[in-house]
This record gives C-alpha cells, structure tokens and sequence, in this order.
C-alpha cells in the first residue's frame, strides 16, 4: 500500500465510500445530502492554507483504498495545531489502511512546524477509530456529550483527541 496526493481524477473512486461513510451517519458530523459537487469541495480542498492537503491510500494495482485529508486546526494563532479526517472504504477495512493514513498525517504535521494534532469530533460509539487513534499516540482530552445522534446508538459524545508533536 502507498499513501499519495490525492489528484483531482482520484475523487471518482473516493465518492462512492464518502458518501456511503457519510449515509451512514454513525462516524461524520457531516450533512448526508450533500451533493457529490459539495463534498469534493469539501474533501479535495479541505482549506484555504497552502499547508491542506488531501491524500489517498492504494493498492498494488492503484485501487483507491481510503482517503484523509489535513489541515491546521484553526487559523491565525490556532495554525500551529493540525488537524485531518479519515476515511476508508469498507472492502478495505481491517487492512491497515487508516493506520496508514494517519501515520502519513502524522509525519506531514511533524515535517511542516505542527506542535500537535487534535481531532475535534470523534464519535464515541466509534469504538475502532478510537482505538486506532489512541494507539497512534492521541489522548481523550473531553467528550461533549449526547453530541452526535447515531441511527444505531442514540445521542452519543463527540470526543476531542489530541496528541502533541
């Protein structure tokens, strides 16, 4: 597996698990009518900061595996703090592929000047993300509760996660 740039002919293949992650509405705050035009505005262009960037994990055969983009956290006096989102596409789920990606997110917070990572909106009932998050070195630092209404578990807290550089 390789993690990439995204490129702008790679949203063809990331469209269709953005929007079955985001239908779901268990793991994203984001809304499940957007459009296929707002979301990759949203995705493949995550910022207005020279510093965003948008990736892609493939395969051998360069088969879009999952997708994260980062970004600082805030801007101004904020901008020293990253942030990302993560997605993966369910056939590829349990292949290392979000590890992979955020360790790619990592490395790139550390190589341009970031002090720290910080995740605002993890949902609690996302038990493997927080997991995976916490093994790659974030801590819960709170959790808003009855934050994010999952369709499966009810109102359930949104976590922030951080982990410093």
């Amino acid at each position: 597996m390789d993690i990439r740039p995204a490129v702008v002919t790679d949203w063809a293949a990331i469209w269709p698990f953005f929007s079955a992650i985001v239908s779901a509405q268990e793991t994203y705050t984001y809304d499940p009518a957007l459009t296929a035009e707002q979301a990759e505005a949203l995705w493949m262009s995550p910022s207005a900061s020279p510093l965003a960037r948008t990736t892609v994990a493939i395969d051998a055969d360069g088969k879009v595996l999952g997708s994260a983009n980062m970004y600082p956290n805030r801007p101004g006096p904020g901008a020293h703090v990253a942030s990302a989102s993560f997605m993966v596409d369910a056939a590829a789920r349990g292949r290392g592929v979000g590890r992979a990606l955020c360790q790619d997110m990592i490395d790139w917070a550390g190589r341009n000047g970031f002090r720290s990572i910080q995740f605002n909106a993890v949902v609690e009932s996302n038990t493997t993300a927080v997991r995976l998050w916490q093994s790659l070195g974030f801590d819960i630092i709170g959790t808003v509760p009855e934050a994010f209404l999952s369709p499966t578990h009810g109102y359930v807290g949104l976590h922030v996660m951080h982990r410093p550089l």
